[in-house]
């Protein structure tokens, strides 16, 4: 890799993490207009990234549905913003459920609590979302299952990302605390990345 093709590569990732760092900040002073700019630009600036970084299409395909669901719930359409981040997930069990891992049970078992007693929790508040909420939280769930298997980065990744909607969810059924906003952003963008960049060439380890 030259040293252009790597400080290119550095300033998109970086242009990432600040267009992250505003929204997480806009999202805690309220600020409208950048939280919502910094918001729609962050998926493809982390798909600019990672198409530099040779990252496998279906990872390209999960940011891109992802994009497309920050959008879609910006405009406030929530359940076709949960549909295309359903499909964003689809792409994450796509991919990691077609690479070798080693399969736990007793992972499988605690994030099926969780699942359960997310769901025992904000189902009350839910009302005619609480179906499709459900759906949308196992299939969050079995991505956050898989790339725990698959390895501890992409597992961390799928944990983050699993919190951040359940923050969402929280918001959802009606309830709310001081910087529940900022929290659910950061947690997103972090997840996002970890999970996207779990097979990239420049996260692989270098062989002899």
């Amino acid at each position: 890799m030259n040293l252009r093709r790597l400080a290119t590569d550095r300033g998109r990732l970086t242009a990432y993490w600040t267009a992250a760092v505003i929204q997480t900040v806009a999202v805690a002073a309220d600020i409208k207009v950048l939280r919502q700019a910094s918001k729609i630009s962050l998926m493809p600036l982390l798909l600019s990234w990672t198409r530099s970084q040779q990252a496998h299409p279906l990872l390209q395909a999960a940011l891109l549905a992802s994009a497309a669901g920050d959008l879609l719930l910006e405009t406030r359409f929530e359940l076709a913003g949960m549909a295309a981040f359903a499909a964003a997930h689809a792409c994450y069990l796509a991919f990691f459920t077609g690479r070798p891992a080693t399969r736990s049970w007793r992972v499988l078992a605690v994030y099926g609590a969780l699942w359960a007693a997310l769901i025992a929790a904000l189902s009350p508040g839910l009302g005619n979302q609480k179906i499709p909420v459900a759906a949308y939280a196992l299939l969050l769930t079995a991505t956050a299952v898989v790339s725990r298997w698959h390895n501890p980065r992409s597992g961390l990744g799928g944990t983050l990302f699993l919190i951040s909607d359940a923050l969402i969810a929280y918001r959802m059924s009606g309830r709310d605390f001081p910087g529940r906003g900022a929290l659910t952003m950061s947690a997103y963008a972090a997840g996002q990345y970890f999970l996207t960049t779990s097979q990239t060439p420049a996260s692989r380890p270098r062989t002899p």
